[in-house]
């Protein structure tokens, strides 16, 4: 059977506080770039675990997804290594709780939260056009319940090929 292509299925949170948002500042094969706390769907992991634990990770901050903001599906292509991927990302909005006191994933250089004039303002910044469209679309009021999304439990189940 030949190789079925597949995006690269990502999360991504936008939490506001007070007027400002939480990014990550990180090191990317491009550069220095600002994102929101994102990263990759894990094996055995629902969407809503996948957006918590990356948060945490990146950001050392709790989060606790309330809905989903939007699916965003982008490509994108390293004008430095050629290597050419499709990104489908589900953001989440939500609540930003306690902070620990724990280091942040390799690659991140802080956690800053900015303004939507500092997010404009940093745009040539940015990891993908999706930074700012992920906050315009949370700021219009984009929303849908999170129980749209279903994780059928064989996602949590070990399956042993030996």
């Amino acid at each position: 059977m030949p190789d079925i292509w597949k995006p690269s299925v990502t999360v991504a949170a936008v939490a506001e506080r007070n007027g400002h948002f939480l990014l990550v500042e990180e090191e990317t094969s491009e550069g220095v770039r600002f994102n929101q706390p994102a990263g990759h769907l894990d094996p055995h992991e629902s969407l809503e675990e996948a957006v918590v634990r990356e948060t945490l990770e990146e950001t050392a901050h709790d989060f606790t997804p309330t809905a989903l903001v939007g699916m965003y599906m982008s490509r994108y292509v390293s004008a430095r290594t050629g290597h050419d991927v499709t990104y489908l990302s589900f953001t989440f909005c939500g609540e930003v709780g306690a902070k620990h006191d724990q280091a942040l994933d390799v690659g991140i250089l802080r956690a800053v939260w900015m303004s939507y004039d500092e997010l404009v303002a940093t745009r040539e910044k940015h990891r993908s056009p999706s930074v700012l469209q992920r906050v315009d679309d949370y700021l219009a009021g984009k929303r849908a319940p999170l129980s749209l999304l279903i994780t059928h439990p064989s996602i949590y189940e070990v399956v042993n090929n030996g």
